[in-house]
C-alpha cells in the first residue's frame, strides 16, 4: 500500500527541516512524499533543496493559503492513502506510517482517526490530543478529531471534493464534517498516536479568532445541512475541558 505524506509550507525556515527529518526516518519504504511551497522568501526553499532526494513532487508558487495548497498536493497524490504533516510538525516516531499502513491493509476503512502530541515552543508536552472519545456526533458542538491524526482513502476527495477554500481557518472543519458525517463515511479509532505538534496557530490565538472559527463552523454545518445549536457551538470551551480532563486519565 502506497502511502502519500504531503507537506505544505511558507516561510518554515525554522521549523521545517525537522519536519523533513522525520519524514526521512520512517520506516515504512512505500511512501511518496510531496512538498507545496507557497513561494517562499526565508531560505525554505534552501532546505527543502538540501532534502530533495527525499521528495517525490515539490512544487513552489503562489497559492491561495493553506487549504489551496493543501488542494494541490491532494491533486499531484498517487497513493492509497493520504496525511498530512505540517510544517512545524513531526511524526510522533518513525513507525507512524508503517502502523498507519498495517492499520488499513487490516481494516476495510474509508479514513482513521487517533492521536497527536502537543508541545511548546521549548518542547515540553503540554497535551495528548485524542480521538478515542470522538464521534461524528460531536461535529454538532464544534469538537473535531486531531487533523493530522486523520488519514483517508484518495478516492474519498474524487467522491466528496477537496477542501473549500472560502474558509480561512475552519476548511478541515468542514471537509471533516463532509465527510464523516454528511457522507458516513466508514472510519475506525486507530489509537495511533501519528504526530506531534507545536500548540498554538491561527485557530486557537484569542477571542477574535475563537468568534471567526464559531462563525466559520457555523457555516460548515449550515452548508452541509446539519442540525445544530448555535448556543452549544458558543460554548464549546466547555467541551473542550471536559475531554481535556479525559485526556488526562489517558
Amino acid at each position: 500500500m502506497k502511502v502519500t505524506i504531503i507537506t505544505v509550507c511558507f516561510n518554515s525556515v525554522k521549523t521545517i527541516e525537522k519536519t523533513f527529518l522525520s519524514v526521512k526516518m520512517q520506516t515504512y519504504s512505500n511512501l511518496e512524499y510531496i512538498v507545496i511551497d507557497g513561494n517562499s522568501t526565508d531560505g525554505t526553499l534552501d532546505v527543502i533543496r538540501k532534502h530533495n532526494s527525499l521528495i517525490n513532487i515539490f512544487v513552489s508558487e503562489p497559492d491561495n493559503g493553506l487549504y489551496d495548497a493543501m488542494n494541490k498536493g491532494i491533486a499531484l497524490a498517487t497513493g492509497e492513502i493520504i496525511g498530512i504533516l505540517n510544517s512545524d510538525d513531526t511524526f510522533y516516531s518513525n513507525s507512524v506510517v508503517a502502523e498507519i499502513a498495517a492499520f488499513h491493509t487490516s481494516n476495510n476503512i474509508d479514513a482513521s482517526v487517533g492521536n497527536v502530541i502537543q508541545h511548546n515552543p521549548t518542547g515540553k508536552q503540554v497535551r495528548m490530543y485524542t480521538s478515542k472519545y470522538w464521534t461524528p456526533q460531536k461535529l454538532k458542538i464544534g469538537l473535531m478529531p486531531p487533523h493530522p491524526s486523520i488519514f483517508f482513502k484518495i478516492d474519498l476527495f474524487q467522491k466528496f471534493e477537496n477542501y473549500k477554500i472560502c474558509f480561512k481557518i475552519a476548511s478541515d472543519f468542514e471537509l471533516i464534517t463532509r465527510f464523516f458525517l454528511k457522507n458516513n463515511l466508514n472510519w475506525m479509532y486507530s489509537n495511533i498516536t501519528t504526530t506531534s505538534m507545536l500548540v498554538g496557530g491561527l485557530s486557537s490565538s484569542g477571542v477574535s479568532s475563537y468568534n471567526l472559527i464559531t462563525n466559520e463552523i457555523q457555516k460548515a454545518l449550515f452548508i452541509n445541512h446539519i442540525t445544530y445549536s448555535p448556543f452549544l457551538l458558543k460554548i464549546r470551551f466547555i467541551w473542550k475541558l471536559n475531554e481535556f480532563f479525559q485526556n488526562k486519565k489517558i
